[in-house]
């Protein structure tokens, strides 16, 4: 009995020195973690700066914000923010990202032309199979790329005729784990309606464009989940007694500028937010694509060398096509055109449901990432602050997602998603362009790693 209680005795004392020896390493090479310090935290739901916090980053996400910090050496990595602003990963609310068939390499590289403009939240408008697993496998980490929402396929009016096939997509797409539906044009209202009612009963979203047989106050009124492009609010405008065949409404809307009645935007912008629908303006595409700018001028953009020199061609084909000189496109109607969105933009920011920040890219003209930039400027035109612009970007997407407090601001709790900046984005907007570094799941991605994945991409595009 003795030689078991001096054996037993003798294996707790080795056991506690082996943990009292693990305490004291752990001490001294630090905790995991990251510690941003210093740095200046915008608040994106109130417009007010937090200055010289101490931010700290553990298991991608933020553990605590202070104003001092007594062990900020211990963290695996410090980042120093001295002068720089912290503000909440931007959400690309209508993004694409590339088919299946497209090489894994030019994927990732896709993905990572959103992180290195801080976009840390992609929404996939054109969903696909393959972007279910992608949609995981960033979750996991086990790819660099933003925190992915994807939808269904598209449904359409050739890819859905009959109430039959609407039950039984909406259906499957919802079992297949689609986050939403994307609805394109061409459904007829009676296949659209058995859509919407599949949709509700399965408990699934859908966003995306307003079908001509529809038309946008049906579409509001069955509570899209987003209306993108500000898709059938010109046509809305249109007056019945004009007699005009729906179908004829040229460019979203464009053939019918002339007839719109502006004094039923303030019915539309009311609808709006009666039923909570959110809107996705992807103004960038009409003021650079559908716009009088030249293909030259387009081209010359410095992110363009990001792109493959076969869809720059692609691109340059389609806008000589779309505004060249037979293309029928006018710029004293475009001018109205613009006008009349940017004032549909302004009212649905001031009182309608919200506004939610989305480029289309990569579409023509239109760079991961970087086009974001272009529709910010977009948006600043329409008239929108610098504060409402950045809460389209971070807190309106949180909560379009029923996720406040995972994502979309910089607090204790949320993800570690955020961008630093050289510069006070609420001053001005374009201080966004001024990346200092990006932080996607607590990874750190610093301005020199950013260029010199960038200078890759560039590289490999030219060949492709």
């Amino acid at each position: 009995m003795k030689k078991i209680v001096i054996a037993l005795w003798a294996f707790t004392l080795t056991a506690c020195n082996q943990a009292q020896e693990k305490t004291s390493n752990t001490e001294a090479e630090g905790t995991d973690g990251t510690v941003i310090t210093n740095v200046n935290i915008v608040d994106v739901r109130n417009g007010t700066i937090l200055e010289n916090r101490q931010l700290v980053v553990e298991n991608g996400k933020i553990t605590k914000i202070s104003e001092s910090l007594d062990n900020a050496d211990d963290y695996g990595t410090t980042i120093d923010g001295t002068g720089k602003y912290a503000v909440p990963g931007l959400a690309e609310m209508h993004a694409h990202i590339p088919s299946s068939s497209t090489s894994r390499e030019r994927i990732e590289e896709t993905l990572f032309l959103y992180l290195s403009n801080g976009v840390t939240t992609i929404r996939g408008m054109l969903g696909h199979p393959s972007h279910l697993e992608l949609r995981k496998q960033a979750e996991n980490g086990e790819v660099l790329s933003p925190r992915i929402f994807t939808s269904s396929p598209s449904l359409n009016g050739n890819s859905v005729t009959s109430v039959e096939e609407a039950i039984s997509k909406v259906t499957a797409y919802k079992n297949d784990g689609y986050d939403f539906l994307k609805i394109h044009p061409g459904i007829q209202r009676a296949v659209f309606d058995q859509l919407v009612a599949t949709a509700n009963e399965v408990g699934i979203t859908f966003s995306g464009h307003v079908p001509v047989d529809v038309g946008i106050r049906h579409a509001l009124e069955s509570k899209f989940a987003s209306v993108d492009h500000v898709d059938g609010y010109l046509e809305g405008l249109v007056p019945e007694s004009a007699s005009v065949d729906p179908t004829a409404n040229g460019f979203f809307g464009y053939a019918f500028t002339p007839l719109a009645d502006v004094s039923q935007m303030d019915e539309l912008v009311a609808l709006s937010k009666t039923h909570e629908v959110w809107i996705v303006p992807t103004q960038s595409l009409f003021e650079r694509w559908f716009a009088p700018t030249t293909a030259d001028e387009m081209l010359s953009s410095p992110e363009m060398k990001y792109m493959p020199a076969s869809t720059l061609a692609n691109w340059r084909q389609r806008k000589e096509q779309a505004t060249g000189a037979n293309s029928g496109f006018d710029v004293a109607q475009w001018e109205q055109f613009i006008g009349i969105r940017r004032q549909l933009m302004k009212k649905l920011q001031d009182n309608g449901h919200g506004m939610l920040l989305g480029s289309d890219a990569p579409q023509l003209f239109n760079v991961p990432g970087f086009s974001i930039h272009h529709e910010i400027d977009g948006m600043v035109k329409a008239g929108l602050s610098p504060l409402e612009i950045l809460q389209s970007g971070t807190i309106n997407p949180a909560k379009f997602f029923g996720m406040e407090g995972a994502f979309g601001e910089i607090k204790a709790g949320a993800a570690a998603d955020l961008l630093v900046v050289n510069a006070n984005p609420l001053e001005n907007i374009g201080a966004l362009k001024q990346v200092s570094g990006v932080m996607v799941q607590g990874k750190w991605l610093s301005k020199a790693e950013i260029d010199a994945r960038l200078a890759k991409i560039a590289e490999n595009a030219v060949n492709n």
